[in-house]
């Protein structure tokens, strides 16, 4: 733990964890103070906010039992928090294996893109919001799954906010893709989804595609600006009336 005079002249910082088994940066995370440490806190208290068996908790527990101590390496520190998110999201796209939920503060629309995908987004027309949506950002989920199954587990969510959408819209680099009903919003408990893994203090659907008038009106437009901003790293978003 570093003590009150280092974690003065810290500052912020960005942080790697490392399997030592392999080398392999297998976190990153910005922070101050003793955040970097807490992870591994957390993982021998068998929790870490409520992601019991998150990928990130099971590679600590993995290292402990094999005997090994978490590598922590601060990659840059003495920055402000807006810096340190930009510093964040960069490493995290040089580390594209690392365990993160969810990818760093304008990741999702300033990371890493082949010049011809850039282009195309750019030229894709604003969504126009007609309706209550929620949409959810699935950008690292998408590519391992099917983007329906990507889109219905498992969210931090406001639920009564969420049992109010009309449609929930999966966005992938701040695109949108499709469009789902939510015809149910359930804790994301094995009793639930019973083929997934369960996460407490999180949320998942059961429901279908919307109809194909409402996927032609959003499926491939860009979200609004509004939700597009520099450090909105948030993957839940509300929108409409």
């Amino acid at each position: 733990m570093f003590g009150q005079d280092i974690i003065e002249k810290l500052g912020y910082y960005v942080y790697r964890l490392i399997d030592p088994r392999n080398g392999e940066t297998f976190y990153v995370g910005k922070g101050k103070a003793n955040r970097l440490y807490e992870h591994v806190a957390g993982g021998a208290a068998g929790d870490d906010d409520g992601d019991i068996a998150s990928a990130k908790i099971t590679r600590i527990r993995a290292i402990q039992l094999a005997g090994f101590d978490v590598g922590h390496v601060v990659h840059r520190h003495g920055m402000d928090e807006r810096t340190s998110f930009e510093v964040e999201a960069a490493l995290m796209e040089a580390y594209p294996g690392v365990t993160n939920i969810a990818g760093g503060h304008g990741s999702d629309d300033f990371g890493v893109v082949h010049a011809d995908e850039l282009r195309r987004r750019y030229e894709l027309p604003l969504a126009d919001i007609q309706h209550r949506v929620v949409m959810l950002t699935v950008d690292k989920l998408a590519a391992e799954e099917s983007l329906y199954n990507a889109t219905r587990f498992a969210w931090r969510i406001d639920v009564a906010k969420a049992r109010k959408a009309e449609y929930v819209l999966p966005v992938v680099a701040g695109v949108i893709r499709g469009a789902f009903v939510a015809e149910r919003w359930l804790s994301a408990t094995a009793e639930n989804f019973p083929d997934k893994t369960p996460l407490p203090g999180r949320y998942g659907f059961e429901g279908d595609f919307a109809p194909p008038e409402i996927i032609e009106h959003y499926a491939f437009k860009r979200i609004p600006p509004e939700f597009r901003k520099r450090g909105m790293a948030n993957p839940v978003k509300y929108a409409g009336s």
